[in-house]
């Protein structure tokens, strides 16, 4: 993916305004709309600070983005992403709690792929000085997201049980060590069958193949049921997720992997997955002690004003990172010209932790394609033996 300009009309050179890369969708769709162009360097707003980005994350709602699956998007053409790590450029006040140079990681709503980005102040958070940027991308929402499921809605504790969608994702291996930091908690895993082997050393205790009926296999490990389960998908999986709770039992939602299907938006897989999900009533939920949960973090900071919130779970966060608790699996880091593959792998549930994104890395070497009518090198070089070789046959002959 080749770095385009995105101008309209010339401009004096001495009015130019310096320009950073950026990976921008053009229009709702598939991968073709996505593309790095070059964009005007942000200047802090009030209240903003100036990130130099180091290392951003990619995540199922970016997909989600691309296709115009998210309420309320941005109007096209936009920059994608919806968080990063790096270094703190320009601040918009000096009495604020960031300073030039501060090492930070950031949530934001949009305009994270870029090479610098502008972010409201309350949504940047310190990172230890022995913390990478790499680490801090794949760290921040991840388990900030996994934290708040367990123990602000989930109120996990000894001896439950929990069933896990996505098990080999991001958010599914900060899950899975965040359990683990309380006693006899059993989990559940679904996961593709490519990933078992891969996620052996998770310490989940049982798996089950994507897309087989799990709550079958799920009643022969948990006749009574489990007590928390964390619904990524939607769908007929939220019933599903439901009728497997045992009482007292919690079912959260946190995302709807189910409506991305194929590249771009499909009306019939959105109506379905809606159509799919079950209608509960406050007397049923009575009836049955049982809670249902939902759980949105972007809509949770920059609608609802709880940044602060989430500060101190990623407090709470990078003390476990720091005691060496728990640990960031990253799945791979690739170059902003190379995002569509990301993308790709992850819509094809190929990664194992976290995907990455890195401003600095060199993009993969694509194959070259001979222009037109001009013939490729190894071409040229066959002909050429082929030329020398009539030559020495025609002197052999001669003499």
């Amino acid at each position: 993916m080749s770095t385009e300009t995105d101008a309209a009309g010339e401009t004096p050179q001495s009015e130019k305004k310096k320009e950073m890369r950026a990976i921008v969708l053009t229009g709702f769709g598939g991968l073709k709309a996505v593309r790095v162009l070059n964009k005007p360097e942000p200047t802090a707003g009030p209240g903003d600070v100036i990130i130099r980005v180091m290392a951003c994350g990619l995540n199922f709602q970016d997909l989600m983005a691309r296709q115009g699956a998210l309420d309320a998007p941005p109007r096209i053409p936009f920059i994608m992403g919806f968080e990063c790590a790096g270094v703190v450029e320009a601040v918009a006040r000096d009495d604020g709690k960031l300073k030039v140079g501060d090492r930070v990681v950031a949530f934001t709503d949009y305009k994270a792929w870029a090479e610098l980005v502008p972010v409201r102040e309350d949504c940047v958070f310190r990172i230890p000085d022995k913390m990478t940027f790499h680490d801090a991308a794949a760290i921040a929402m991840n388990f900030c997201v996994a934290y708040i499921l367990l123990f602000e809605l989930g109120n996990l504790s000894p001896h439950k049980s929990i069933l896990l969608h996505s098990a080999g994702g991001g958010v599914g291996h900060a899950v899975v060590q965040l359990s683990r930091t309380v006693e006899d908690v059993k989990i559940i895993g679904i996961a593709s069958q490519g990933k078992h082997d891969a996620l052996q050393g998770l310490k989940i205790d049982n798996l089950i193949e994507r897309g087989t009926d799990y709550t079958v296999e799920v009643r022969k490990i948990c006749p009574d049921g489990v007590d928390i389960v964390l619904d990524c998908l939607c769908g007929e999986d939220s019933g599903r997720g439901y009728s497997l709770l045992k009482p007292m039992g919690k079912y959260i939602l946190y995302g709807t992997g189910n409506v991305v299907t194929g590249e771009t938006k499909s009306i019939f897989s959105a109506a379905r997955s809606w159509w799919h999900v079950d209608k509960y009533s406050p007397l049923k939920l009575f009836d049955e002690n049982k809670s249902l949960c939902g759980f949105n973090l972007r809509h949770l900071m920059y609608r609802q004003d709880n940044a602060q919130y989430v500060a101190e779970i990623f407090s709470k966060i990078v003390k476990l990172w720091e005691e060496g608790v728990v640990k960031p699996v990253i799945d791979s880091t690739w170059a902003y010209e190379d995002v569509t593959e990301a993308m790709q792998k992850m819509h094809d549930r190929k990664n194992i932790g976290k995907i990455l994104m890195d401003p600095n890395e060199a993009p993969k070497l694509k194959p070259s394609t001979p222009v037109k009518g001009k013939k490729s090198d190894s071409e040229e070089k066959k002909d050429s033996e082929m030329q020398d070789d009539s030559e020495v046959k025609e002197k052999s002959a001669a003499t």
